[in-house]
């Protein structure tokens, strides 16, 4: 199981998987350490736990991909989406909305980073995983 968890070919799944997990327990339980939000229904509490279970989701495939190799493509092409489709909302708001804070135009460029590297990697190891 470390060999799986060392190797270059999961680099990409084990970053996402480090900086989404605590992201979504944040989102969950805590949102106001990243947000200027004060949770003020159930409802507004209901959609960032949604938020949260989403990411926790997809990082549980995301560890599939590295622990089981039958699962490394679908987990590769699922982070790709996941960072591309972040990435993109981020881009429109930035269009729209404007400059937002420092934190989240840094996780702009982690993403497009994330998912540019996800696609390299699909590119070099699609061989030995189709």
């Amino acid at each position: 199981m470390i060999k799986e968890i060392g190797n270059r070919k999961n680099v990409h799944l084990l970053i996402s998987i480090l900086i989404v997990i605590p992201v979504a327990l944040v989102y969950g339980f805590q949102p106001h350490l990243l947000f200027d939000v004060t949770i003020n229904s159930i409802d507004e509490a209901n959609i960032f736990k949604a938020i949260m279970g989403l990411y926790l989701c997809f990082s549980v495939l995301w560890i599939l991909g590295i622990l089981k190799q039958n699962y490394w493509y679908a987990a590769t092409i699922a982070n790709i989406i996941f960072m591309l489709g972040l990435a993109l909302g981020r881009v429109i708001s930035l269009i729209i909305d404007g400059l937002p804070s420092l934190i989240f135009s840094m996780g702009t460029i982690g993403e497009l980073i994330l998912a540019i590297f996800g696609i390299y990697q699909l590119i070099k190891h699609q061989k030995s995983t189709i």
